[in-house]
């Protein structure tokens, strides 16, 4: 596993942890209110949050920073030569007139 992926698993990892601590505040407190706490219950709802969220994480996460991604991937790219971008900015667009 190279270094990418361990960061993308980490930030995924943590981002799940948060899914999962937030869900169980919330059915603790819902069912708080109700008068009685089914830990059963506040545990498969955590845990399915937890892996919905790695599950969501996959389509993309915020926490990955996407330009030093984009930046890699533009290191990847060569170009021979005659591929190379002109530069434009060096002509001189009255030359010949």
């Amino acid at each position: 596993m190279n270094e990418k992926q361990k960061y993308f698993w980490k930030c995924a990892g943590v981002r799940a942890i948060k899914t999962i601590c937030q869900t169980a505040i919330a059915t603790i407190g819902t069912a708080s209110v109700l008068g009685a706490v089914d830990w059963k219950m506040v545990l498969s709802a955590s845990v399915l949050a937890g892996i919905l969220s790695l599950l969501t994480s996959i389509a993309g996460i915020p926490e990955v920073d996407q330009k030093e991604y984009m930046d890699d991937a533009k290191e990847a790219v060569y170009y021979e030569d005659d591929d190379e971008p002109e530069d434009d900015e060096d002509e001189d667009i009255t030359e010949g007139h």
